[in-house]
């Protein structure tokens, strides 16, 4: 009888215990973020030079503060900002070289406003694949022509031309762009992605966060995605300018998908703010939209 009523408690024990493991390796919910702390592996996905830190500063900040890791990808330069062609250089037309010089420039922005933010030099990735070509890239892999060559209409390039980028001279195809974001999350090896909504108005934004899931899926499905917008609906964010003390609303575009809210301190939205600043580039041309990030929330939502 003892021995039975041994075996039982033994069993219950067993059974209380796998409960609890089973219940620490839950996934977060849509509507949060998992736990930071030093085993953080964060990567950031960015479309352009200044989207991790209109969408993500705050977290990076928090994850670096824990003793994690950040790191960020970014998959294009900036290399098609006609407007930036227009006030800064003072071109009306295309000018491929001249554009590639601003793609550097860019770059050169984004290193010190990631810098700011805490993430160290290794961890700030460039791909170098076309400003607005990477729809393009994506539905070749869709289609079943992802070796299928692209040709920037803006610089002219046919291949990655930055020195500086993870694979420089690489072909932009959809396969090279692939492989080479794989190449990315399989040297971070991290447990948290922030990438761009599929519903993103802009189209580089939702072919990149496609990308992305596709990628996390074959090679880091143990990885949590999740999702950050900005061009989410017409006029949004508003205001259009800096306002302190404001959450960060709901983009239009994410309907009642549940989000994820990050409360940034203080400091932090001070900081996010002076890494901003750095984009001096987009600064001239797009202040009110990027001002308009600084708030006292980032919101994320699952990926879909």
């Amino acid at each position: 009888m003892l021995h039975a009523c041994g075996r039982k408690l033994a069993a219950l024990a067993a059974a209380v215990l796998a409960a609890a493991l089973a219940a620490a390796v839950q996934p977060a919910r849509a509507d949060e973020l998992p736990p930071i702390d030093a085993s953080t592996s964060l990567l950031v996905v960015a479309p352009h030079p200044d989207d991790e830190t209109l969408c993500c500063a705050g977290v990076i900040q928090r994850v670096v503060h824990a003793g994690g890791h950040a790191s960020v990808v970014w998959i294009t330069s900036g290399d098609a900002s006609e407007l930036d062609l227009l006030l800064i250089e003072h071109r009306l037309f295309v000018a491929p070289a001249k554009l590639r010089e601003l793609a550097v420039r860019r770059m050169h922005e984004a290193r010190a406003a990631s810098t700011l933010l805490g993430i160290p030099i290794e961890g700030q990735l460039f791909l170098g694949y076309p400003d607005r070509g990477i729809q393009a890239l994506l539905a070749g892999l869709l289609t079943g022509h992802e070796s299928t060559p692209y040709t920037s209409r803006f610089t002219a390039s046919a291949a990655v031309p930055y020195p500086d980028a993870v694979s420089p001279n690489h072909p932009y195809t959809g396969a090279s762009l692939e492989q080479d974001l794989a190449a990315v999350i399989e040297r971070v090896r991290p447990t948290l992605v922030l990438a761009p909504s599929p519903r993103d108005s802009h189209p580089d934004h939702a072919a990149s966060g496609e990308l992305t899931a596709r990628v996390i899926a074959r090679h880091a499905p143990q990885a949590l995605l999740r999702c950050w917008i900005v061009h989410g609906g017409e006029g949004w964010p508003s205001p259009r300018q800096l306002s302190p003390g404001l959450p960060l609303e709901r983009a239009p575009r994410l309907g009642s998908e549940p989000l994820a809210t990050f409360e940034l301190t203080p400091a932090e939205e001070d900081r996010k703010l002076e890494a901003l600043r750095a984009y001096a580039t987009q600064m001239r041309t797009l202040s009110p939209l990027l001002l308009a990030f600084v708030r006292t929330t980032e919101s994320f939502s699952a990926a879909r």
